[in-house]
């Protein structure tokens, strides 16, 4: 697949699932070497990293990770409103446990700043972030990530969970806007 429209715009091809999973499969060997011993809890930011929570958390080989979700909401259409408003919360003690956030894509930086503060506020040992792509060129917020699958310029994506006014997230490749 080449291009794809959806509602009034037009995408074209950026990202193959091919080299998603390449990347995907790298950062889950580094996480499995890092996090040895640590008993740690998975946190998958809903709805955009369903997919690279999936992908990533099936290739964990530690046998005492434990996955959770959380669902937060910072976009309408292609923009960011710069509010962060906790949709969904967690149910598990996060007390002294390492916390790795799965994350689709940081791009402001305001929502995972925000996820951050709320995990630290539970009092857990470490809290790590994991994103599949970092737009360094849109962060308004120093964050600090421990795990980065690909840095992209600011363009508009969809596909791999990532979505259009909540389309397109099933596609398996990543498609960024044509201008």
């Amino acid at each position: 697949m080449s291009n794809v429209k959806i509602l009034d715009k037009e995408f074209e091809l950026f990202i193959p699932y091919e080299k998603i999973r390449s990347v995907i499969e790298t950062m889950a060997e580094k996480m499995n070497e890092d996090l040895k011993g640590k008993n740690p809890l998975f946190l998958c930011v809903l709805n955009g990293s369903f997919m690279f929570a999936a992908e990533i958390f099936k290739r964990i080989t530690l046998l005492d990770a434990e996955i959770s979700f959380v669902k937060l909401a910072s976009y309408t259409g292609t923009n960011t409103t710069g509010q962060v408003k906790e949709l969904i919360g967690l149910n598990e003690s996060l007390e002294n446990r390492t916390v790795v956030v799965l994350e689709d894509i940081v791009d402001t930086g305001i929502t995972i700043d925000n996820t951050i503060k709320q995990i630290e506020a539970k009092n857990p040992a470490q809290v790590q972030v994991a994103t599949l792509l970092l737009k360094p060129d849109a962060l308004v917020k120093e964050v600090e990530l421990d795990y980065v699958g690909l840095e992209i310029p600011n363009d508009f994506i969809v596909g791999y969970g990532l979505d259009y006014d909540g389309r397109g997230r099933n596609l398996i490749d990543i498609f960024k806007v044509v201008e």
